[in-house]
């Protein structure tokens, strides 16, 4: 049996003592939950809705003859940019060359015996009651008359004759691309027939329908109305294709429409894009997204929750003790991987994003700072940093 003396049982008692304190503090920080945690504070979030849409042609003519004729010949390759006044089609013009020159000859004989007839009018007049009765002045006068009358018609004869035989030119009405056309060389075309003969579409620029719920245009005039919301001078908007490509352009608020849809219960918004390479077609489906104007919120990272049945985004917050809290926030849509958040946080507030999936609420914190790096993960600023130290060094160098 070993046997103790009274100084070493008071130095082993000492020793303990001190190492008692360490070992409480190493327990409590293995009990505390490491967290890496964002910190925010309102910042201006532009207002932006997602909006679904379909292109429409700015101008879209169906070419049409105004005469009757066989086409003799097509003046255009399908798929050229035209301008308004280019030629398309031409239709075989003899019959109404003829026609110009029956009228030009009835004109020149209107125009000959105008002055025969004037000439009459005035002697009678002259000689009224020397040779001339009343009878006679008035008969010259009905001649005359008749022989203005007579020139007028042949002028509007003319006139129109002329117009039919440049009708035989058929001319693309608006700046745009021509279609294939739906007739050969040898077809008869009629005046005003249903078919056309082919199409011209304006592409550049192109219009895009937005349909927008009535609602959701409420909503946002209250929030205009009750400085919520700061309305932008100009509405734009940016585009994604189908495959998912952002259009490079940015379009320009055209007019919303003055009626709501009685079956969708929505308001088309119509903006106006630069097409220059025509890459979208009349009746393309886009998505768009529209920037009304910028509010005071907060920007929660989407990785620090998930929304709720009832539509509430429910997260993690530090607490003034250092322990988890279990918060439900109202969003307002999203902002670049973020959920725009208006009420519910306080500035300076840590959310957790990272260690969060199995946190119970009360749960003591050892949070740590980090930032949600492009791919969507998360660094701690410590590190982040020193790698951007690192990198400027090796650039240096």
């Amino acid at each position: 049996m070993y046997k103790f003396n009274g100084r070493a049982c008071r130095a082993l008692g000492f020793a303990l003592l001190l190492l008692a304190p360490r070992a409480v503090m190493a327990q409590e920080a293995a009990a505390k939950t490491q967290v890496g945690v964002v910190t925010l504070s309102k910042t201006t979030v532009p207002v932006q809705a997602k909006l679904p849409g379909r292109a429409v042609a700015t101008e879209l003519a169906d070419i049409r003859p105004r005469v009757d004729g066989v086409v003799t010949a097509k003046l255009y390759q399908p798929g050229a940019i035209v301008s308004a006044g280019d030629p398309l089609f031409q239709l075989d013009d003899a019959s109404y060359q003829a026609t110009v020159a029956a009228d030009a000859a009835t004109l020149a004989s209107a125009q000959a015996d105008l002055p025969v007839k004037q000439a009459a009018y005035d002697r009678a007049k002259k000689l009224e009651g020397s040779g001339y009765t009343a009878d006679d002045v008035d008969s010259a006068k009905s001649a005359l008359a008749s022989a203005q009358a007579a020139l007028q018609s042949a002028q509007a004869a003319l006139k129109f004759a002329d117009i039919q035989l440049g009708w035989t030119t058929i001319r693309s009405p608006i700046n745009g691309v021509v279609d294939v056309a739906d007739v050969s060389v040898g077809d008869l075309v009629t005046s005003g027939q249903t078919t056309a003969l082919t199409t011209v579409t304006t592409l550049d620029p192109i219009e895009v329908d937005l349909s927008a719920p009535a609602a959701d245009m409420l909503a946002i005039r209250d929030q205009i109305d009750s400085g919520a919301l700061t309305k932008d001078q100009q509405i734009t908007a940016s585009l994604t294709l189908d495959n998912g490509d952002v259009y490079s352009g940015a379009g320009t608020l055209v007019t919303p429409s003055s009626t709501v849809s009685t079956t969708t219960g929505a308001v088309n918004v119509r903006f106006e894009f630069d097409n220059p390479e025509r890459k979208i077609l009349p009746g393309m489906f886009l998505r768009a997204t529209v920037t009304l104007g910028t509010q005071q919120a907060f920007l929660v990272p989407q990785r620090a929750g998930s929304h709720d049945a009832n539509g509430m985004l429910s997260v993690f917050i530090v607490g003034q003790d250092g322990t988890a809290q279990s918060v439900s926030l109202a969003t307002q849509g999203s902002y670049d991987n973020s959920w725009i958040v208006t009420s519910g946080l306080d500035d300076g507030v840590q959310v957790v994003v990272d260690g969060q999936k199995n946190l119970q609420a009360g749960a003591a914190l050892a949070p740590t700072a980090v930032q949600i790096t492009s791919s969507g993960t998360t660094q701690d600023i410590k590190t982040a940093s020193e790698d951007a130290m690192t990198d400027q060094t090796s650039a240096s160098e």
